[in-house]
């Protein structure tokens, strides 16, 4: 009895070594990924990360929650082809963006503009992304003379009163350690459509019923949410966001506004 006890103990320890070393492999791609594809920018308000890709007019790429410069570029990245120059910076509290005291989205705008600054551009387009969506529309509040038109796509919804964040306990666990995001994304075959609902608001079928192109996008975007340690400062700030129901005063908005949602959004975006 005591022998198989052993045996069973010793293949454990040999499948538990061989997932971490799995999980370490995989970690260091998902960091590597990310080395060497971005620059630095001291604002006054804190240290910002950014990357630019294209040329022509200039666009300024503001990412969603779970993001950073990177998932603003896998979200527009073809437009680089297509005579636009992004400009993609991580939000502060993402990636390498610090995350400044008592930080706001009206601060995430300024820093935005001292960005522009920066690289000696005037006017932009303006594309927010899911909870990119409040600090892009202050954006166009702020500084009106800059934005040229204003995109949302999926704009964020505030959360229901008593709640912190859409998936619960599970989306806050997934965020705040690099081994349970990572053991969640590789469950995605044995759990088919969990991590597409719950940080992509879509439903199992409708990945299921998409072509390969839309399928290996999906795969890519939640791939891309590693390393997810660099980024928890940002998403705690968005679910403190989005549970305030801050109201802007968008009448102030004075450029074109193109805004795209989905009825069958699981996140409740508007």
């Amino acid at each position: 009895m005591c022998r198989i006890f052993l045996v069973i103990l010793a293949f454990i320890v040999v499948a538990a070594a061989g997932v971490y070393a799995i999980y370490v492999r995989d970690l260091a791609s998902a960091r590597a990924r990310l080395a060497g594809r971005s620059n630095m920018i001291e604002t006054s308000l804190g240290t910002l990360e950014y990357s630019e890709m294209g040329e022509g007019e200039p666009m300024l790429i503001v990412h969603g929650a779970g993001g950073g410069f990177d998932q603003g570029l896998d979200m527009t990245g073809e437009m680089a082809g297509r005579g636009y120059r992004l400009i993609v910076p991580s939000r502060f509290g993402y990636l390498r963006s610090t995350l400044p005291a008592n930080l706001t989205t009206a601060m995430q705008a300024d820093a935005y503009a001292e960005l522009l600054d920066h690289l000696g551009i005037d006017k932009v387009v303006v594309v927010g992304i899911s909870a990119g969506a409040w600090s892009s529309m202050q954006f166009a509040i702020r500084h009106p003379e800059r934005c040229r038109a204003l995109v949302l796509l999926v704009p964020a919804n505030y959360l229901p009163a008593g709640t912190s964040i859409h998936g619960g306990a599970v989306v806050r666990a997934i965020f705040n350690s690099d081994f349970i995001a990572w053991a969640a994304l590789k469950l995605m075959p044995v759990m088919p459509g969990g991590m597409t609902r719950m940080m992509l608001g879509t439903d199992a079928a409708v990945v299921r019923n998409a072509g390969p192109l839309e399928k290996a996008r999906v795969k890519q975007v939640l791939e891309h949410l590693l390393p997810v340690s660099p980024r928890i400062a940002g998403m705690n700030f968005d679910i403190k966001i989005a549970a305030m129901h801050e109201p802007y005063p968008i009448e102030r908005i004075a450029c074109p506004v193109l805004t795209i949602s989905a009825v069958d959004d699981r996140l409740g975006n508007l």
